[in-house]
């Protein structure tokens, strides 16, 4: 037979499109193209993959080979289709049987020993394989992150002469087992946060609603401290979420995290570039954001960051997704991440005090670096004081990250149960049907509009903190306390940086 057809796997974005590899050989000079719009890494791969089978002890066929990578419009990038080629190769000159390939679909890099390299974004092909109901070889490198998606049945080679025997049934592959990791407790507990009680208090409902903090105060308070402790007091994630973080990771190369079940925290420098933040790129890669899919995305010294780059969080934190538009392709990644910023309240840190020697213009310049619309989707602006004297010598107090994890836990469940999702995903519709206002309440509402000059994106934000007040404390809606207590956490709307 001189046409063989073997399935394969490109990457776009977060998605693993169906690449079919046409394999035809013909009469003419001896020679191999391929076509299908493939880049500079997939037509270097003709040399590869005839190194590869010859030096597996393979016959290379000395007729015109061409290749197809269907479909044309799609971009083809990377090595990944190095084995789909050399398998093609083999069944089109008879040397495999070609029935063995409508089962499988095969990824991987050949060296030009004939051994199998790992490539990126093997998650992604593995899942879309498993619904496309079929089988994947894949390299040993990338073998236990594909078996992640355990609806497939993931097979891993060492080199190409151990996929043809398996195709022959000779030698079978090591059907390769999902390997997850354990739920891991943080050592990072809330309880070691002396003092700030106010500040704890938001780190909760922050948690329990999902809702987007601010975090300002002089140096060395516990800004950054209490941070680096809502990963411990937020629920694990549960394995179809855990499943869609690991495959952005993957998509972006990095290795995949110890912590399967834990949600992801990134704090990047504020040197980091728009790009780096958003994601992009000629061949575009998650930034950040999308790394912090389902996790917390951590701003240390708010203002330090550019400008330009903090601007790049606004539509994603609305529409909890990244769209990257280039030439070839347009990608969106998904961004389901939770704010947490901290920042000094100028650029010494200690306005306010003696100690301060920054200038009014100094100030200003500081606080504009953060932009109306930006401080707006921020839910909570929380004050960090510094400590007195005795608190530093205190013990150990308040509820542990445990115990404080249960009530956000109890407190989500609630809220999925009600609208099957957080309270800070509510549309405008869906929280005035929850959050049924009565006249005291409206009044209390139009005072704060009035006097603080809030935006109707603040006042919705002000009610759905007010909803998850209510969920922690069992009530079945807001009430004036819990309004009144969502107000309060909003203390940039009220004055700036006292």
């Amino acid at each position: 037979m001189s046409l063989a057809i073997v399935y394969t796997r490109a990457k776009l974005g977060i998605e693993a499109p169906l690449v079919t590899v046409e394999v035809h050989l013909s009469n003419g000079l001896p020679g191999l193209s391929i076509v299908g719009m493939p880049e500079t890494a997939v037509k270097e791969s003709k040399d590869r993959v005839r190194s590869a089978i010859l030096n597996s002890h393979l016959e290379f066929p000395a007729r015109r080979i061409t290749v197809n990578l269907a479909p044309a419009d799609l971009p083809k990038e990377g090595s990944r289709f190095d084995l789909a080629i050399a398998l093609g190769i083999l069944a089109a000159s008879g040397q495999l049987p070609a029935a063995a390939l409508d089962d499988y679909e095969f990824i991987g890099e050949l060296a030009l020993s004939g051994d199998l390299r790992g490539v990126d974004a093997a998650l992604p092909a593995a899942l879309a394989c498993s619904r496309a109901d079929r089988q994947l070889i894949i390299a040993q490198a990338n073998a236990s992150e594909a078996a992640l998606s355990r609806a497939t049945k993931v097979f891993s080679a060492e080199n190409l002469l151990q996929v043809c025997a398996h195709l022959h049934q000779r030698e079978f592959l090591f059907q390769q087992a999902p390997d997850i990791p354990p739920l891991q407790i943080t050592d990072k507990d809330i309880a070691d946060v002396k003092g700030q009680y106010q500040a704890k208090r938001a780190l909760e409902v922050a948690a329990a609603g999902g809702h987007n903090l601010l975090l300002y105060g002089p140096p060395g308070t516990g800004k950054s401290m209490l941070a680096h402790r809502l990963p411990g007091i937020l629920p694990p994630l549960d394995e179809q979420d855990a499943i869609e973080v690991a495959a952005i990771y993957s998509i972006a190369s990095r290795k995949q995290r110890q912590h399967w079940y834990e949600r992801p925290f990134r704090s990047p420098h504020h040197t980091t570039s728009a790009i780096a933040l958003a994601g992009g790129g000629s061949n575009p890669k998650p930034g950040e954001i999308s790394l912090a899919h389902h996790g917390i995305l951590f701003l240390d010294e708010l203002p330090e960051f550019s400008r330009h780059v903090l601007e790049v969080l606004r539509e994603p934190l609305e529409n909890g997704a990244v769209s990257i538009s280039r030439a070839r392709a347009q990608v969106t990644f998904p961004a389901h991440f939770q704010l947490i910023a901290a920042m000094n309240p100028c650029p010494c840190g200690y306005h306010g005090s003696e100690r301060c020697q920054c200038t009014p213009e100094q100030v200003r310049r500081y606080r504009q670096k953060i932009s109306g619309p930006l401080l707006d989707r921020i839910d909570m602006h929380i004050p960090v004081r510094a400590l007195k004297c005795g608190e530093v010598h205190q013990p150990r107090n308040g509820d542990s990250s445990a115990v404080v994890q249960q009530r956000v836990i109890e407190a989500r469940k609630t809220q999925l149960q009600r609208q099957g999702k957080l309270n800070r995903a509510l549309s405008a519709s869906e929280l005035e049907d929850i959050c049924a206002l009565d006249k005291a309440q409206q009044h209390l509402l139009d005072d704060a509009i009035e006097k603080l000059g809030l935006s109707t994106r603040a006042l919705h934000r002000i009610l759905k903190l007010a909803l998850t007040l209510a969920d922690l404390q069992g009530k079945s809606r807001p009430d004036q306390q819990t309004i009144s207590e969502a107000l309060g956490y909003r203390t940039l709307d009220r004055v700036r940086f006292q």
